[in-house]
């Protein structure tokens, strides 16, 4: 049984898009978008490195279309805040080397023709792009079903980029994290705000006392809700006093390298793949998404009040070859009754999640920062919560109360 004294923290981080990874996973998600844009059914999965002055593009892309990757990389520079030479990265002098070849025919043939196809069972059958597993997974601690340090953690780094965007705070610059640890209590509820770290990039002119203060009040106290903040909160900003140089100039970048700010904060289980720059016949993403998009109704529907949902593929074949469910003994029904209604209710071939996701159209760009799930700030498929009634009906449950999603 739980221990209500037994309390434990947590901590989750964010990066604002200005981060030098977070800038390639941008850049990556914008050549996807940009290709998805003209072909749908393009075959894309490139990466994207960064330093000072360049941005290096490589990879696999098999299209009907023509991607300008130089105009796509400079464009996302801008966009993301990096306009001034004076950063000493900017979208207007970076140099852009590009080295993308056609996906291999190896993996092609496994994708166009699953197992089931060359079996004869199903002719029109898509392969899943890759081996691997994936994770999903939803709690009803928040109102978006997300973990509550990553979805606090998201909106400081968000509000870091709003507030600099809006010339609220002049002197802030585009490199910035956000850490954020809760207190939950022996149920494992989420009490209060323990400790919240933000460092962030600035114009050498200001003063340390100065950036402290606006950042406390108009970064901080605007995105964390007050009855979680108390006089025993620990804030911390630009700890080493002093974050001028950031960005590509003050650290190399690479896409896929925060596959943890992605997804749920270090809350639930990752299989490993990154999420941009991928089409969605990489399982790695939809997967992933679709995971998320059966543990969020499983949880919306009352069936359980923690979710984490596995999805293991391999290459060429069309049906996971493994599906593992917990809810951590917060399930209405036993895991493994759970997991089998899963796997009655959702379709979960590759095919047939990109056809229910619609994961062919040019929608991944915004979801480059700030995570892929929980976001109440866009219409994103993976989160609807539209088999509700259906998993409750299906489980016998149809008085449950819904939870908020």
């Amino acid at each position: 049984m739980p221990d209500p004294d037994a309390h434990t923290l947590f901590t989750s981080e964010s990066v604002t898009e200005g981060h030098p990874d977070k800038l390639c996973d941008a850049v990556a998600d914008a050549v996807l978008d940009d290709v998805l844009s003209r072909d749908p059914e393009s075959r894309v999965a490139v990466e994207v490195a960064a330093t000072t002055g360049l941005v290096f593009v490589l990879g696999e892309m098999t299209t009907q279309t023509y991607c300008d990757v130089q105009s796509v990389v400079r464009s996302t520079v801008r966009h993301v805040g990096y306009d001034d030479s004076r950063l000493g990265f900017d979208w207007e002098t970076c140099g852009t080397i590009t080295a993308i070849k056609e996906q291999s025919p190896d993996i092609a043939i496994g994708v166009d023709h699953a197992l089931e196809a060359r079996e004869g069972i199903d002719p029109d059958e898509l392969g899943a792009g890759d081996q691997g597993m994936m994770f999903g997974y939803a709690t009803d601690e928040t109102p978006e079903l997300m973990p509550m340090p990553i979805q606090l953690a998201h909106q400081v780094a968000r509000r870091l980029a709003q507030v600099r965007k809006e010339r609220a705070l002049s002197f802030l610059r585009p490199d910035g994290k956000s850490q954020v640890t809760v207190e939950y209590d022996g149920s494992w509820r989420p009490i209060r705000v323990h400790t919240v770290l933000v460092s962030t990039q600035h114009d050498p002119e200001v003063t340390h006392d100065e950036l402290e203060e606006a950042v406390r009040e108009t970064v901080i106290r605007a995105a964390i809700p007050a009855d979680l903040l108390d006089a025993d909160t620990r804030v911390l900003v630009n700890p080493t006093g002093r974050f001028v140089i950031g960005g590509p100039m003050g650290d190399s970048g690479l896409s896929g390298r925060k596959i943890i700010v992605d997804t749920y904060g270090g809350m639930a289980r990752h299989g490993g793949g990154s999420f941009s720059g991928k089409d969605p016949t990489k399982v790695d993403r939809s997967g992933a998404y679709m995971a998320r998009y059966v543990a969020k109704n499983l949880v919306a529907a009352g069936l359980a009040k923690r979710c984490e949902l596995q999805l293991a593929y391999a290459i060429g074949v069309a049906h996971p070859l493994a599906i593992n469910l917990q809810t951590f003994g917060t399930g209405r029904l036993p895991d493994t009754a759970l997991a089998d209604l899963v796997e009655r209710t959702f379709d979960l071939r590759p095919g047939a999640i990109i056809s229910k996701l619609q994961l062919r159209r040019p929608i991944y760009g915004p979801t480059a920062a700030y995570g892929h799930f929980g976001r109440s700030d866009l219409d994103l498929p993976w989160e609807q919560t539209d088999r509700v009634e259906e998993l409750r009906d299906a489980a016998g449950m149809a008085g449950v109360a819904r939870q908020s999603a």
